[in-house]
């Protein structure tokens, strides 16, 4: 009698140098009772010290492995059809205090400068002084009145687009930086899933 199979690629995981990986690891597995406790069981791949930060395993390779033990089954795969595993390096450095305030001190000054650049570029206080001039009908090289609002109103304005006040989150909806990051991760492994299938090729080609 066929047995179905459905398996879903993880997207991503993160494992430790030589943690043995079965299918349930890195892939979601429907089947019946009779066969997913020992579908997920199987052992698909062991990192090594060999393995570089990236391993890809393909969909292919785990139909591989449950036709060779259950040669009747019907492997529907669906969803990604690779899974990119990152093997975490546990001695990684932690950045010291001092760096930590380098950093720092050069990501404000840094933005400090962009942002009175480009308050400079499209003449801000002369704009603001004109403002002045019209709604007071006096002159003034220092209009406050619009500098301070204008100030308070920017700290606040990056506040709102950024969605955290320190650690906390002002609300559930992503901010623009962390829908940036996530395309960027996104293209990030796209790139490394086709630079490890190259890579594979070729040792293919080579052996």
């Amino acid at each position: 009698m066929e047995k179905t199979v459905y398996i879903r690629m993880r997207n991503r995981i993160l494992v430790q140098p030589g943690q043995d990986l079965s299918i349930g690891d890195i892939a979601q597995v429907l089947a019946p009772e009779s066969l997913v406790a020992a579908i997920k069981k199987m052992d698909i791949y062991q990192v090594t010290q060999k393995d570089s930060n990236f391993v890809v395993i393909d969909a292919m390779k785990v139909i591989k492995k449950i036709t060779g033990a259950f040669p009747d089954a019907d492997i529907q795969a669906v969803g990604p059809a690779q899974t990119l595993i990152e093997v975490v390096v546990k001695n990684r450095k932690r950045l010291s205090f001092s760096f930590f305030i380098l950093i720092w001190l050069l990501l404000f000054f840094g933005s400090a400068m962009a942002i009175m650049n480009f308050h400079d570029d499209v003449s801000m206080k002369s704009v603001q002084s004109k403002l002045y001039t019209i709604i007071t009908g006096e002159k003034s090289e220092k209009p406050l009145l619009f500098q301070i609002p204008y100030s308070l109103g920017l700290g606040v304005g990056m506040v709102l687009f950024f969605n955290h006040i320190f650690k906390k989150r002002i609300n559930e909806e992503p901010s623009p930086l962390e829908v940036e990051m996530f395309n960027y991760q996104q293209a990030l492994d796209s790139y490394v899933i086709l630079h490890e299938n190259k890579e594979s090729m070729k040792r293919l080609d080579n052996d």
